[in-house]
């Protein structure tokens, strides 16, 4: 059943439990002065407020790609603060029927939003009786079969659907055409994940030194809901292991604990390029192979692991499959001379 004002959790969020959730929700900006980063897109998205606002009109459907954790459903729920609208909050393999998605659109008053994440997974029968909402703000709706079929026409009131996705390729050229702004978001730097680790730790009452935010947030993968997640893993350690502040120190062993390396990698991230160096020889390999090799879902690996590995030049694609970059090669060995190291250590040591 779709809920008012309540943002679905992704498919594919890796390591969040039900408290980082509700924590994450906590954490998000509530207004475009409170957003940091991202900072072309969350231009053009205010002159495209403030003309809307004066024409008294609703804002124009929009579509925001990009990998996981970098701000779509804050950015809905942003959108719809700005407007002073409601929001409804849905997701694509959440409505399987044409029925339910005519419940929720009827349901819509003006200038209402409709979000709905992770929308290429909308079945090809529901994503049809989307496009004459979307562009004429009708749907056409048949009863009965053969010749006691019926078509009944619904009038909606005008709406704006905001779509997000992180696989923008999958949407179909009918789909994507019908929203009037689309909007790409990248990864973010580093300076701006470390104004946003300090924004959390204040929000939560943690002390932390600066030094400190810099280790988490070059660690994030360029995430901000990485960094927040990685922030509260650094404030339990803290809070157990040592006084509760946060050092630079401090974040370096949580944060090894956590088996996140120096570039931010996890143990998935380090299988993937472990597997495509040592068992396929560097690549090129497909992705079901290198899956199946790995006994995850593809999805996962595509949806995951992939994006961060691409934008920081461990990995790239060719028409054969995937290939390990040389920095690839290099983080691998450097990661091969720590583990004997370690290894050498505890020998002596024992």
């Amino acid at each position: 059943m779709t809920k008012k004002a309540v943002e679905p959790s992704g498919p594919l969020i890796p390591q969040e439990n039900e408290e980082d959730q509700v924590l994450n929700l906590s954490l998000r900006p509530k207004r475009f002065g409170e957003f940091v980063g991202q900072q072309r897109l969350i231009e053009n998205l205010r002159v495209a407020i403030q003309a809307a606002l004066r024409r008294q009109d609703p804002l124009e459907h929009v579509l925001l790609a990009g990998p996981p954790g970098l701000g779509k459903t804050s950015l809905a729920h942003i959108l719809a603060s700005e407007m002073g609208a409601k929001i409804t909050a849905t997701s694509g393999p959440a409505i399987e029927r044409a029925g339910d998605l005519i419940g929720i659109l009827t349901n819509l008053e003006q200038g209402d939003l409709l979000f709905i994440d992770e929308i290429h997974r909308l079945s090809k029968v529901v994503e049809e009786f989307l496009y004459p909402a979307m562009e004429s703000f009708e749907i056409d709706f048949v009863i009965d079969k053969g010749p006691y079929a019926k078509t009944i026409k619904f009038h909606l009131k005008r709406f704006t659907l905001i779509g997000a996705t992180t696989r923008a390729g999958l949407l179909s050229n009918p789909l994507r055409s019908r929203f009037g702004m689309m909007y790409h978001l990248d990864f973010y730097g580093q300076e701006d994940l470390v104004e946003i680790v300090k924004r959390s730790a204040a929000m939560l009452g943690v002390t932390l030194d600066a030094q400190a935010a810099a280790v988490i947030a070059r660690r994030a993968r360029g995430t901000p809901r990485v960094a927040n997640r990685l922030l509260r893993r650094t404030r339990d350690y803290a809070q157990v292991k040592t006084t509760g502040r946060i050092t630079a120190e401090t974040s370096e062993q949580a944060l090894t604990a956590q088996g996140i390396d120096a570039v931010g990698l996890d143990a998935l991230d380090r299988k993937v390029l472990r597997t495509i160096i040592e068992t396929y020889g560097g690549g090129p390999v497909g992705i079901e192979a290198l899956a199946a090799a790995l006994n995850e879902e593809p999805d996962t690996i595509v949806d995951v692991v992939e994006p961060y590995l691409l934008a920081a030049g461990l990995l790239k694609r060719t028409a054969r499959g995937r290939k390990a970059t040389r920095l690839a090669y290099q983080h691998v060995a450097s990661l091969k001379s720590a583990e004997t190291s370690l290894e050498l250590f505890s020998t002596s040591a024992s």
